[in-house]
């Protein structure tokens, strides 16, 4: 068998795949390929964020539709083996499976990484048709028409994954990336040879081919298409029975379902289906530990990378999206291409595609935790961030002087605030204040899981503190208010029980025993003056 051609590879991978603890079975996906494998001459290309199960996919269609071997072993259990179709299509096909983010280390031109892939192809194709008589140096679609005209029979489905690859790389010049569209281009537009291409990506297509090059391809990205969505990502339901496989090989039981929940949900299909993170939530099952899985592999400067293109731009919606607020901005997936971005939409565009951001009815926000602390990371780090930099790097002292009823010091660093004349800190509403006292408890988030507007005793409070590494720790809940006293704070605290929410259902044991403290932030619009005040509640 070839190298790309009918290869093993992508069953071996997927068979793998298959047999790991936390699988979650997606192969229902294949019978939307079927009518366009009948039809002939399609073209797909899925986009999405990286660890969010392209290559997966990829390798299921390539190891279903391959005639290179029998997947009857792999397939017989799967939702696909109920389909009425299922024996017509499965291993029927010749298939090229070219995986384009596999570069050898001494690849160092573009000419070097295609030059490679071609020439293998090369090989598989005349191995595979010893009869089909070639003449001198032929390019790979050269090939590809003469073993059409002489057997039209032959014709393949080609499952190309990772297509845009090679945009990231340093050794490719915009020169190289017309010359691979191009490629992309001849290979596969209005051949006969063509059954199905499909194509997976990080990147929409759309900017790369600002002309016709791979204008025959049809995109399905999270944010503008719901077809295939239920194949990229876990929803509720796949999260539920993975969190019960977990439940039953485990015995000492780390991770809860709220964990995984509030660590690798907040995704959005098209639809407005909530997603989680796939590699996360299996790395988090699997290593009985909640943790950065699918951010790990980078630094924040990732991140930091497209907020520096103009910082005064986006540093405010930035602070009310730490504090878990939705802002509004205008997607336009093909501004994540470009090397020059400049508005705070093609900001927030091409952070939304690599994942940083989530979408949903025209706002953008941070998805999860996994994410959030990297962006915590970042606003503890970076100068340039101005105010959201000073006030995060004051959250440790701002935890400490709550803990002990320090209020002196806790106005102090709130003043920080007008330092600056951002607008965000012009109070207007209890949302931009809401922005800042998020900013000020930031490093409280190590030990402490917030949760903002949570449902409490009679009502919802607007932040609680609850300990998660302690649980003999302090509990705390803050409440503010915009021309109002601390005092009227910790007086709704105290109607509406909001410390209830600690004490826990009846018959349970007591998850939290150390004091709850009843904190009250209040902000005098006409004094332009902070006020706080902290109470022992018991």
């Amino acid at each position: 068998m070839g190298v790309y051609l009918n290869s093993t590879t992508a069953y071996t991978l997927y068979k793998n795949e298959v047999e790991k603890p936390y699988f979650v079975d997606k192969s229902q996906m294949l019978e939307q390929l079927f009518p366009l494998v009948s039809n002939g001459n399609n073209h797909i290309c899925i986009t999405r964020p990286r660890r969010f199960g392209k290559t997966v996919m990829a390798n299921m269609i390539a190891a279903y539709f391959s005639k290179a071997c029998d997947a009857e072993g792999i397939f017989k259990d799967l939702k696909i083996a109920k389909s009425e179709l299922y024996n017509k299509y499965r291993n029927k096909f010749s298939v090229i499976h070219i995986s384009f983010n596999d570069v050898v280390a001494r690849c160092t031109s573009y000419e070097q990484y295609i030059g490679r892939i071609q020439e293998r192809l090369i090989r598989d194709l005349k191995r595979e048709y010893p009869e089909v008589q070639f003449y001198g140096e032929m390019d790979v679609v050269d090939i590809l028409i003469d073993i059409y005209a002489e057997n039209p029979e032959a014709r393949f489905i080609f499952v190309l994954d990772e297509w845009d690859y090679i945009f990231h790389q340093d050794f490719v010049t915009e020169k190289d990336k017309k010359s691979y569209l191009q490629f992309l281009r001849s290979l596969l537009k209005d051949r006969p040879y063509v059954l199905l291409a499909y194509m997976t990506g990080i990147l929409p297509i759309a900017k790369y081919s600002s002309g016709s090059e791979l204008n025959m391809f049809l995109e399905y990205t999270m944010i503008t298409e719901e077809r295939f969505s239920e194949a990229f990502g876990f929803t509720n339901t796949e999260v539920d029975m993975l969190y019960e496989r977990y439940l039953k090989t485990n015995e000492n039981i780390r991770v809860t379902r709220e964990g995984l929940k509030e660590w690798y949900n907040g995704y959005h299909t098209y639809s407005g289906e909530r997603v989680y993170n796939p590699r996360s939530v299996v790395s988090a099952l699997g290593n009985n530990n909640l943790g950065n899985y699918w951010t790990s592999a980078g630094p924040y400067d990732e991140i930091y990378y497209y907020i520096e293109r103009n910082i005064d731009d986006v540093r405010d919606d930035l602070a009310l999206m730490i504090s878990h607020i939705s802002v509004s901005a205008k997607i336009q997936e093909y501004a994540a291409t470009s090397m020059n971005l400049q508005t705070k939409d093609e900001i927030f565009s091409a952070m939304v595609v690599y994942g940083f951001l989530s979408y949903k009815n025209g706002k953008v926000s941070i998805p999860n935790r996994e994410l959030m602390e990297k962006f915590a990371d970042m606003l503890q780090k970076e100068p340039s961030l101005g105010y959201i930099y000073r006030l995060a790097k004051e959250s440790n002292r701002m935890l400490e002087a709550t803990l002990v009823g320090d209020t002196d010091t806790m106005i102090e660093i709130l003043e920080l605030a007008h330092d600056t004349e951002v607008p965000l800190l012009h109070y207007n509403n209890e949302v931009e204040l809401t922005a800042v006292v998020n900013l000020v408890y930031l490093a409280a988030r190590d030990m402490y899981r917030i949760e903002r507007e949570d449902k409490a005793g009679k009502g919802y409070v607007d932040f609680i503190f609850y300990p998660e590494i302690d649980r003999t720790a302090d509990c705390i809940i803050l409440e503010l208010k915009v021309d109002h006293t601390p005092e009227d704070a910790i007086a709704q605290i105290k109607e509406k029980k909001y410390a209830l929410r600690f004490a826990g259902k009846l018959g349970e044991t007591k998850r939290y025993t150390g004091r709850i403290l009843a904190v009250g932030i209040s902000y005098d619009k006409d004094k332009k003056k902070h006020y706080c005040k902290v109470e022992v509640l018991s």
